[in-house]
């Protein structure tokens, strides 16, 4: 359980603490796992888990325990505030890196791409449609929200390195002849968005690129932050 500091709600503390815990979990958790995850007793569990499953927070797959639809509907409320939020930063990382700016969002085990801006002075450049599905495994954009999450088994190496250097990296990925670069927008353990670009070729031509992208990922970050605090983006 995470540290805290001052006056706060214990149950609510456990609620938040179980709905990450089952976030980490592909194949969600028993009632008991829970209960040795939190150091408590299960009957306390059970209480938790029977008040977010009314809420439609948790949901049950036999004995286990998994995330809700509940989850992506509040989701689904904040996106026209990232999209007004991120909007300005897209355009300015367009604008300096001569490529298509993505900001893509993780919608189930697909890639979403929420918003696209084009750079405007550029003649050459690769159009992405607003709209746009892919695998999360697949495409830099997906692989970044990955690797702003936990660890999963199974997992590929793009995301492990992903993880380790803070940004994703693909070439022709999903259009032959294209690289793309993400990074995950990091409001929780558990992202859900990435800011990204496409452009023609192949090498990322030193740092310049992953720099500009991360750096758009973390002013993203702070700007939803202070629309949102720290509930931001946090499934």
């Amino acid at each position: 359980m995470s540290a805290t500091t001052g006056e706060t709600s214990q149950t609510l503390d456990r609620g938040l603490t179980v709905l990450s815990l089952l976030a980490g979990s592909s194949d969600g958790l028993t009632a008991a796992e829970l209960a040795a995850e939190l150091s408590t007793a299960r009957a306390v569990v059970y209480r938790l888990l029977r008040t977010l499953e009314a809420h439609r927070l948790v949901g049950r797959v036999g004995s286990r325990y998994v995330l809700g639809i509940g989850i992506a509907e509040l989701a689904s409320r904040l996106r026209p505030r990232l999209q007004a939020t991120a909007l300005p930063i897209l355009r300015r990382l367009s604008e300096e890196t001569g490529s298509t700016a993505l900001l893509s969002v993780a919608d189930g085990d697909q890639a979403l791409v929420l918003l696209a801006e084009e750079p405007p002075q550029s003649t050459l450049h690769l159009a992405v449609r607003e709209g746009a599905r892919h695998p999360l495994a697949v495409g830099a954009d997906g692989v970044a929200i990955l690797s702003g999450r936990p660890a999963q088994p199974g997992e590929g190496p793009d995301v492990a390195l992903a993880r380790r250097q803070g940004y994703a990296f693909s070439v022709g990925a999903l259009t032959p002849g294209a690289l793309g670069v993400a990074a995950p927008i990091r409001t929780s353990d558990w992202a859900t968005a990435s800011i990204g670009v496409v452009r023609l070729g192949v090498e990322l031509d030193g740092d310049a690129l992953p720099e500009a992208v991360t750096a758009a990922a973390d002013e993203a970050v702070r700007r939803l932050k202070g629309v949102f605090g720290d509930a931001a983006l946090t499934p």
